[in-house]
């Protein structure tokens, strides 16, 4: 009788972590005109791959250019990792691992690690660079 309190806990935390690692729904498209790129089924014109380990990124800074379309690839090599950016609506990970984007707008965006990957989550992000 004593575990049940410990039971009962153990079973809302992994409810907990269900819910915070499934999908959105939207798929990442641009539906919301008030989003700051655009989601687009022309061809791209440069591809960027973003691959994640435990609690990093494989570099500091990605570099795009306003205007062109560029493929995100999205490449989990340990670990169970995703990708946010929401004012590039850019969310993707291993089930929905590329997104072709149009940055519309200059400016530095913090890209984050959208799947509780343990305990250097909050600390898992790096910079989208638009020049």
């Amino acid at each position: 009788m004593k575990n049940t309190p410990l039971s009962l806990l153990s079973i809302a935390l992994l409810l907990v972590l269900a819910a915070c690692g499934g999908n959105s729904g939207n798929g990442g498209n641009a539906a919301d005109s008030g989003k700051e790129s655009a989601v687009s089924s022309a061809a791209a014109e440069e591809e960027v791959v973003i691959k994640a380990t435990n609690f990093s990124f494989d570099k500091k800074e990605y570099h795009l250019k306003k205007g062109v379309p560029v493929q995100i690839v999205f490449k989990n090599e340990s670990g169970n990792h995703g990708i946010l950016v929401p004012e590039l609506n850019l969310q993707l990970d291993e089930n929905n691992n590329s997104q072709v984007i149009i940055p519309e707008q200059t400016g530095t965006f913090r890209m984050t690690c959208a799947v509780f990957c343990g305990a250097g989550h909050s600390q898992m992000s790096a910079d989208i660079i638009v020049e």
